[in-house]
């Protein structure tokens, strides 16, 4: 029994050992992939990735991305992280053009057609359609003397490169090579506009990520809910509205207003003494506090906190407080 139970260990050994080769095989024929896309970058890719971005740049219209099969997965990807980066896209899917989604397409367009071989017989109508309409084309290919190739206005010429199937059937580093490119499109476009993370915001307004995008000033508390008191206040009038407020702290404020102190639980518990409430608040404060403008992000918020062992954080526009965040009004609006 133990014999056999040895064999089944050994066996077993030898299949995972065989899995991770398959893996790092993989691997290593997409790193050579990118590695080659990478190069074809500085030399005779440059030129027609240029164009492109120029193109859709000055284009009224939007980006119709198409394709068939494992390029079409991709397309569809591609037209997502473009609209969601501020370059209006939506993806047609080449054999339903041909049975009326054409009318998606309008001259103010740019269609981008991906397919690795460049022969894809279901992109002949719509490709047909742009060069009968003078809607501009970009293909994303391997092959410039292709149908496809020879028909596009551009031409974005991806590198001669292996498969990571050991048969060279399935399409594995073509498409990642496809998506790459795609997503170094929609990066330069983002950048060309000056995207910022606060128009990103409007694009992914859900979950995680749009929680993350809110600001200071979005979730902040203001007004009379601010726990602040005078730097001459005693810790007896410190301690009741700590109490009140609820948020573990007070801020304390110079004759002009200014934020210069904070007194926390932390403080109290240093300060402990048969006297404390009779202390003036300026000789139990924290001086010099962390403090966030209101533009901040939530989740640079998050880090301060987090980096700080901190659990609340005044909000300042200059050197006077308008807000304070809680950590758990991070936790409330989900970016914790």
């Amino acid at each position: 029994m133990s014999e056999q139970l040895a064999k089944l260990h050994t066996e077993a050994l030898e299949s995972h050992t065989a899995y991770l080769t398959s893996a790092e095989r993989t691997l290593e024929a997409e790193i050579a992939g990118m590695s080659a896309l990478r190069a074809a970058l500085h030399n005779g890719l440059s030129k027609p990735f240029v164009e492109t971005v120029d193109l859709i740049s000055r284009s009224p219209g939007r980006v119709i991305l198409t394709g068939i099969g494992k390029s079409g997965h991709i397309g569809t990807k591609l037209a997502a992280t473009l609209a969601s980066t501020g370059t209006p896209a939506f993806f047609v899917h080449a054999a339903e053009a041909s049975h009326g989604d054409m009318g998606m397409i309008t001259q103010d367009d740019v269609v981008i057609a991906l397919s690795w071989s460049g022969e894809t017989q279901e992109l002949a109508s719509l490709v047909s359609y742009t060069r009968r309409f003078k809607v501009p084309l970009v293909a994303i290919t391997s092959s410039k003397n292709s149908t496809l190739g020879k028909a596009s206005d551009i031409i974005l010429q991806m590198p001669k490169v292996t498969e990571a199937c050991p048969h060279g059937l399935a399409p594995t580093t073509s498409t990642l090579l496809q998506m790459a490119i795609g997503d170094a499109l929609a990066i330069a476009l983002l950048d060309s506009r000056g995207f910022t993370a606060q128009d990103f915001r409007i694009f992914h307004p859900g979950g995680r990520l749009g929680a993350s995008l809110k600001t200071a000033r979005d979730i902040m508390h203001t007004g009379t809910a601010i726990p602040l008191i005078a730097r001459d206040g005693t810790m007896s009038d410190a301690l009741l509205l700590m109490t009140q407020k609820g948020f573990g702290t007070v801020g304390v404020l110079n004759e002009d207003g200014a934020l210069i102190g904070v007194i926390t639980d932390g403080d109290l518990r240093r300060h402990i003494s048969s006297n404390l409430l009779e202390l003036m608040v300026e000789d139990v404060m924290t001086p010099a506090p962390k403090t966030i403008p209101q533009t901040a992000l939530t989740g640079t918020i998050m880090e301060l906190l987090n980096s700080k062992g901190i659990t609340s954080v005044f909000v300042v526009d200059d050197t006077k407080p308008i807000g304070l965040i809680h950590l758990h009004d991070l936790l409330r609006i989900g970016a914790a």
